[in-house]
């Protein structure tokens, strides 16, 4: 069994994730990450590299967690006043950043470590519909089905950044969003 490490808020773990998480995007901002190693990244951060080694085993790990950290939302989504545009903004902006080559290359960090880092990702996306379904709620608007969007409009968005040719385009979201608006409503 893996014993993991507790994270203290504030305390001293809470700094070096702060300081290697600082040191990792200060090093590949200024160099290929492909040329990125745990001593440099360690030497940046003024850690050992065994804490690095320690806390998440690879780079592999240590590019996802960063990863995770610069996708979490900074704000609740925009209320628009109305489910329709309130999803509709959303999903426009989720594709504009995560089709971004930065959003390209986080998105590729928290899948080449499959586990809780997709999962946690996928969960910033889900508290988003979800807010968004119950503002819709609260307004008396029947609320979509948030397992829809997820499977209709982001699954295949998804799916084209990390793996298909096509551009993505407002339209193409647009026409994502007007299919699952036909779909038949589950309370």
């Amino acid at each position: 069994m893996a014993v993991r490490e507790l994270i203290r808020v504030g305390g001293r773990s809470a700094r070096i994730q702060s300081a290697v998480h600082e040191a990792v995007q200060r090093l590949a901002a200024a160099t290929s990450r492909d040329e990125l190693t745990v001593p440099q990244i360690a030497a940046a951060a003024g850690v050992t590299p065994s804490t690095i080694y320690r806390r998440w085993g690879d780079l592999s790990a240590l590019f996802a967690d960063v990863a995770v950290q610069r996708l979490r939302p900074i704000a609740d989504p925009e209320d628009t006043g109305a489910v329709a545009s309130d999803l509709r903004a959303f999903i426009e902006q989720f594709m504009e950043e995560m089709s971004s080559p930065v959003g390209r290359e986080l998105l590729r960090d928290v899948f080449a470590q499959p586990g809780a880092h997709t999962v946690q990702c996928g969960g910033f996306t889900i508290e988003h519909l979800t807010t968004i379904a119950e503002r819709a709620k609260a307004r008396g608007e029947v609320p979509f089905n948030v397992d829809e969007v997820i499977d209709h409009v982001v699954a295949p968005i998804i799916y084209h950044i990390l793996h298909g040719g096509r551009k993505l385009t407002l339209d193409y979201c647009h026409s994502l969003l007007d299919r699952i608006q036909s779909l038949p409503r589950t309370t």
